[in-house]
């Protein structure tokens, strides 16, 4: 990180490249996921949480309805292509862990119904969801 001088001689840090690419990716990041909630939402789901992250790993968003669970994996990038791509195996993985750890913690236990859904969302902000992406069912 780079300091730069303002008046009264106060040192404050300026964003250097590396982090300014930082900062947009994560902005860029969440405001995909909040397209998706707000899509979710509008097809009747309660969002039961938001980057939830248990020692498997991290799910972006965990919604409910008709007494199933769905956890969804939000990828952005400029077509819904490149982001279904971007999905990768060890993801996946880690994905499904931490939705069984989740499971784990709710009364039914893991005999909860769940699937796994990716919400990709392209470069003008159209998202597309495909239901039970991956995962066992």
């Amino acid at each position: 990180m780079k300091f730069e001088r303002i008046s009264q001689g106060t040192a404050v840090p300026v964003a250097t490249g590396r982090s300014q690419r930082g900062a947009v990716a994560y902005s860029s990041g969440r405001f995909a996921e909040e397209s998706v909630a707000r899509e979710y939402r509008r097809r009747g789901y309660e969002v039961m949480a938001e980057r939830w992250r248990g020692r498997g790993g991290e799910i972006d968003l965990i919604l409910f309805k008709d007494d199933e669970y769905a956890f969804v994996e939000v990828k952005k990038s400029q077509s819904h292509d490149r982001a279904a791509e971007r999905i990768g195996p060890r993801q996946v993985r880690r994905i499904c862990n931490a939705a069984l750890e989740y499971c784990g913690r709710l009364p039914a236990g893991l005999l909860t119904a769940m699937r796994f859904d990716a919400a990709l969302v392209d470069q003008f902000g159209r998202v597309e969801i495909l239901e039970n992406a991956f995962g066992a069912n």
